[in-house]
């Protein structure tokens, strides 16, 4: 199938680049020139493990292409894929002009039908409005507006893509449920659903699954402070509860909060849709509390320690990505630490495996990077680890506490054992244990 995508962020170009290892062939839109032109030669402009592999291979072999002009890339597209920005708005709801700009720019080149896509993220009732604005200049019969929705995590995208739990597709027209039934079928060969619903109801789906994968965060997140009260474990409570068939294992890891591109922007989009309705979503709102309250925990452990004093002390961080195999700051919880520690007096000093140039656009040389793990221990007082990057789980403690001046560790990720932290001499502070 001849397929268009407009928008090359994390989904976008996961996007395409998965439908062109299946065979089909992809042109992918952007209105950065830059950015395309680095594509075209070759260049992939996000981390994302496994990505580049496919990247290169199907743009050798004339399936992936890049352009910025729109009319030209779905000219011959019969399904185009909007995988554009849907920011957060200062009131918390999406922002949808990205979105409807590019309908209205569609609706004065398409001529023959297609099926038009909304992947980004969007709040219920958007499909409608796309179609609103393409009826302004195209007959119903030339376009069908579809739902559906993306659930990639960063860091394992591509795996996600082509191999996903499930498909939602958010459609009432038969003609586009043919058509997006015979483009994502050789991707569930295994037997996993796609499941075919009304557009609100696709749309309500995505904001349901991330904001109740952020309330378990949150509530466990809440048990772990309780359990640091308590004298309690929160890896064995974890376990414990993680074994209940109705509960399972996943999202039940405590932290310094959840980031990223999806669960902040989603679950406030849910919340703001929930006040436009007069509804009060208390455990949403709660949700948002807790993990902006959990933000300041490590921060607040580190001030303690110094005796409330961190004047001319250097703190050196391990990870600045929101989460591992990723190098996406949005929303991370490192931010959040940094600018607390700063406000503080403290110095920084940081490494991330693929994150700092990121940051380094956020807060210049108000912080030093470090080329290594360990160049960022030389001269520091204490060590807090905010992303649980592989490389950082069995690491030369010996160095460590060489390099330290302090054997002091703030560990926002529970990467260590407590017992094994203790009998090496360290003062290892963690979250809930």
């Amino acid at each position: 199938m001849k397929i268009a995508v407009v928008g090359t962020g994390y989904v976008g170009l996961v996007t395409g680049t998965c439908f062109a290892e299946s065979g089909n062939q992809v042109t992918c839109i952007d209105i950065d020139t830059a950015k395309v032109e680095k594509m075209k030669n070759g260049h992939v402009p996000i981390y994302e493990p496994g990505l580049e592999i496919l990247f290169e291979r199907n743009t050798k072999q004339g399936r992936l292409h890049f352009t910025t002009n729109l009319a030209d890339g779905v000219k011959d597209a019969q399904i185009i894929f909007l995988a554009l920005p849907t920011p957060p708005g200062a009131d918390g709801s999406a922002d949808l002009s990205f979105v409807l700009k590019v309908a209205a720019d569609l609706s004065g080149i398409i001529t023959d039908y297609k099926v038009i896509v909304d992947k980004s993220t969007v709040p219920v009732g958007t499909a409608e409005k796309v179609a609103n604005v393409l009826k302004e200049k195209l007959s119903p019969t030339l376009f069908d507006v579809v739902s559906n929705p993306e659930f990639l995590r960063e860091g394992v995208a591509v795996d996600d893509f082509m191999k996903p739990d499930r498909v939602v597709i958010g459609t009432s027209s038969e003609k586009a449920k043919n058509l997006m039934n015979q483009l994502y079928e050789p991707f569930v060969r295994q037997g996993n659903p796609i499941i075919f619903m009304d557009e609100r109801s696709a749309e309500m789906t995505k904001y349901a699954a991330n904001s109740y994968l952020a309330s378990r965060i949150s509530f466990m997140n809440e048990i772990a402070n309780l359990c640091e009260l308590l004298g309690a474990d929160v890896d064995m409570v974890r376990k414990g509860m993680g074994s209940d068939s109705r509960i399972g294992k996943r999202f039940l890891f405590p932290g310094v909060g959840y980031g990223g591109s999806c669960f902040p922007k989603d679950v406030q989009a849910l919340a703001k849709t929930a006040q436009e309705n007069l509804y009060d979503f208390k455990i949403l709102n709660a949700v948002m509390q807790v993990n902006d309250l959990q933000k300041e925990i490590l921060s607040t452990k580190i001030i303690k320690y110094f005796d409330g004093n961190l004047v001319n002390k250097t703190i050196a961080i391990w990870g600045l990505a929101f989460k591992p195999n990723t190098d996406d700051i949005r929303e991370a919880p490192a931010l959040t630490i940094i600018e607390k520690l700063l406000a503080q007096g403290a110095k920084i000093k940081a490494y991330d495996p693929e994150a700092m140039e990121n940051v380094k656009k956020i807060f210049g040389d108000r912080i030093v990077f470090c080329a290594n793990e360990y160049q960022a221990l030389e001269g520091a007082d204490a060590l807090a680890i905010i992303t649980e990057w592989n490389e950082f789980r069995t690491p030369d403690f010996k160095r460590i506490q060489q390099l330290l001046k302090n054997n002091a560790i703030f560990d926002g990720r529970n990467i260590y054992d407590v017992n094994m932290m203790q009998e090496m001499g360290f003062h290892y502070d963690s979250i809930g244990r």
